[in-house]
């Protein structure tokens, strides 16, 4: 059974006749007459019997036809919102992204692309980096506005990257260790982290991406530093590491979006330790990605490039 079946029988219980539904099909008599044979056949029961005002459904074939009806209306339908998802009149987008990333993107992004398709509803999850890309393996969501981890263990991510983000330090502008900084070309002094092993260290939470590149800064520096406070808000960490009570990482993209009254002094951590995380789109490899997603990632990729 298939659509053609099922509007077969349909045509020929609305025209009470195989000539006429032949007609109507494009068909010929006789090959519609043995579709009908098959059909029967398969099905062991009769669709029709003969009557002096044509071709007339049996029980058996009154529930064929509403079948059929019911079955081609659903078809249509369902061709009709495939149409609407690829000319973008309707569908969603499912969007995972950090908190801070949103705050820079988002109002840039999402203003532009409503403008164009009103009516694509986007529904968006804010979480860190660790936690968006179980949400893409288990297909919470589409893709993800994320930052990539320095070692891809997971193969079955694709990272697109967008940028290139290096961490500082931040701390006390009083801080002794800041004499042993060199200047550079860049608008940052530059520091070995190794002179600042005897400091003490506001960090990030473990299951955030930001404390994963710190323990990989420490890791390459070979020492485990002086935790005072593990907190979730960089924020939070850069205002107490302005107050003098320990060194925070901050990725100097945060530094200049937010504008703060607690003004820590930065310096650039040297190269060697690999201090930077990238900014990238993650999808799942060989996941079906759709028309409307792929506009709203082309929509965030021109504020990078």
């Amino acid at each position: 059974m298939n659509n053609k079946d099922l509007l077969y029988i349909k045509i020929i219980a609305e025209e009470k006749s195989l000539s006429k539904a032949a007609k109507k099909l494009y068909l010929s008599q006789p090959s519609l007459s043995q579709v009908v044979k098959k059909l029967e056949d398969n099905l062991a029961t009769a669709l029709f019997k003969r009557t002096s005002t044509g071709l007339v459904l049996t029980p058996a074939g009154e529930k064929y036809y509403i079948f059929a009806v019911q079955t081609l209306k659903m078809y249509d339908e369902f061709l009709t919102e495939i149409s609407y998802l690829d000319e973008l009149k309707k569908g969603s987008i499912n969007i995972g992204i950090t908190n801070h990333l949103a705050t820079s993107i988002l109002p840039s992004v999402i203003p532009k692309f409503k403008s164009l398709y009103p009516d694509i509803e986007l529904l968006i999850k804010e979480k860190n980096s660790i936690e968006l890309e179980k949400s893409l393996l288990s297909g919470e969501i589409d893709f993800s506005i994320m930052h990539a981890p320095q070692a891809k263990n997971n193969l079955q991510i694709h990272y697109d990257p967008l940028s290139k983000d290096i961490f500082l330090l931040a701390m006390d502008k009083d801080n002794e260790v800041l004499n042993q900084a060199k200047m550079s070309s860049g608008p940052y002094p530059v520091l070995d982290i190794k002179c600042c092993k005897d400091q003490n260290f506001i960090l990030m939470d473990k299951d955030q991406r930001i404390r994963q590149i710190s323990d990989n800064i420490f890791a390459k520096a070979s020492f485990a530093p002086n935790i005072i406070f593990t907190l979730k808000n960089f924020e939070t960490a850069k205002r107490l590491a302005a107050q003098g009570l320990g060194i925070t990482f901050i990725p100097q993209f945060y530094v200049s979006i937010y504008d703060s009254t607690f003004s820590p002094t930065y310096v650039q951590i040297e190269e060697q330790y690999d201090p930077y995380w990238i900014t990238c789109i993650a999808t799942v490899k060989d996941r079906f990605v759709s028309k409307a997603d792929k506009i709203f990632i082309s929509m965030v990729k021109e504020l990078f490039y």
